[in-house]
């Protein structure tokens, strides 16, 4: 008998220390929510060159820019940002962002090389006919251009890896830094620069950038042009894959060789994309490659592609519907609160994940939990410190590295 009083003293005390979202006022309710994506979501889609009258559009988020490095010095030890500055703020003004890339060598063209550097007098350029025409090729042999290069990135990353402006950042070698010289002299060390140099950058780039994700070429994966063949702990490092003739990337071939070797998981921690090329072929080749790179996006994980060529043989419409094919979409599949909590299930209904801090917010309160990394087709249940009354709580998706007038929507019909 003393033993029934001790279990009913015992029932009645875990009554009273309930936590106050069970007791029967305070149950967590299911939230009737409608939403739905209608524009290309941020950091993603078709991209377009800057300035371009193509870029005024509202179809697109992302603009390409293009800078030599003596856009940005001249003398040794002298930085000026003005040319970098004039870019992103008119990008910004548009409400998109900006995917950026310096290159050295293009042909045709003398090599961006600072000039402080190439009046040194231990400095020789090559000059070659490349795509036939006269080009000039850097020296990699110099010791000072090559720590002016690792100068240069440490400044960059000082002075951009927390903007809001840039989204992605495009790093290499070669012609228009796209890790090849077609047609010319690979000489590494010499015209290329060495396996040991591009080893130390690529190990030193992401402790420089924290924040903003970069990417370099698939042309890279080629055994003696790169040392990642040579060094497999070069590939644990994160960082994304562009291709600039993605039209070739799904069939059997080199392109394809260079994604596979990379590795095509590699989405799931890092951007990729590339570009599209249509020049001199032909409306009907452009509409039968944008038919197959909007199914293959899924397959390559792919989070942006230059389509600047594109946009003279198609519609605005099919620019808009590709851009969607891109990057992450999240859909709310539950949203459940009580007076003082909300729990938010997410599903990335998109082809990668966002790769940037972006919250789950409910009446202005963030979520503890991050939707970056998120992975498409995978659901995650969010919990935000805020409730209320069910007919005036506000849902919505904060991200800090968005311009003002962007905004990540999410679908829902619940």
């Amino acid at each position: 008998m003393r033993t029934r009083r001790c279990c009913v003293i015992i029932a009645m005390c875990l009554v009273v220390a309930m936590p106050l979202p069970l007791m029967a006022d305070d149950l967590f309710r299911n939230i009737h929510l409608q939403g739905e994506i209608t524009h290309v979501q941020p950091m993603t889609g078709i991209v377009m060159w800057a300035p371009s009258s193509k870029s005024e559009m509202d179809y697109i988020q992302l603009e390409f820019v293009k800078l030599g490095y003596n856009d940005v010095v001249q003398q040794k030890g002298v930085y000026d940002w003005s040319t970098v500055e004039g870019y992103l703020k008119s990008i910004a003004s548009r409400k998109h962002q900006a995917v950026l890339r310096f290159r050295e060598t293009e042909p045709g063209e003398k090599t961006t090389v600072p000039d402080f550097i190439k009046r040194l007098k231990n400095y020789a350029e090559t000059y070659e006919q490349i795509e036939g025409k006269g080009t000039d090729l850097p020296d990699w042999s110099n010791p000072e251009y090559q720590e002016f290069f690792l100068d240069f990135y440490e400044k960059l990353a000082k002075k951009y890896d927390n903007d809001q402006r840039l989204a992605f950042l495009e790093v290499g070698f070669g012609l228009w830094a796209e890790y090849h010289i077609n047609g010319g002299s690979e000489v590494y060390g010499g015209t290329f620069p060495s396996l040991a140099f591009q080893a130390q950058l690529f190990n030193k780039l992401p402790v420089l950038f924290r924040q903003t994700p970069w990417a370099i070429s698939e042309d890279a994966h080629q055994s003696g042009r790169s040392p990642f063949a040579a060094d497999s702990s070069l590939l644990k490092l994160k960082f994304g894959i562009f291709d600039d003739s993605f039209d070739r990337a799904w069939k059997p071939g080199y392109n394809l060789a260079g994604w596979n070797f990379f590795g095509r998981q590699r989405f799931q921690n890092s951007p990729v994309g590339g570009e599209i090329l249509f020049k001199d072929k032909g409306n009907a080749f452009a509409e039968s490659v944008a038919m197959e790179w909007k199914q293959q996006a899924q397959s390559f994980g792919i989070t942006f592609l230059l389509g600047e060529q594109w946009r003279d043989v198609t519609t605005i419409e099919k620019i808009r519907d590709h851009g969607l094919a891109c990057g992450y979409k999240f859909q709310v599949t539950s949203f459940k609160a009580n007076s003082k909590q909300s729990i938010v299930s997410v599903k990335n209904i998109g082809v990668a994940p966002i790769y940037y801090d972006a919250f789950m917010t409910v009446n202005g309160i963030r979520s503890q939990e991050s939707l970056k990394g998120l992975l498409p087709g995978t659901q995650y249940e969010f919990h935000v410190s805020s409730g209320g009354d069910p007919s005036k709580i506000k849902l919505t998706i904060e991200c800090d590295r968005l311009v003002l007038g962007q905004s990540i929507e999410f679908t829902a019909e619940l």
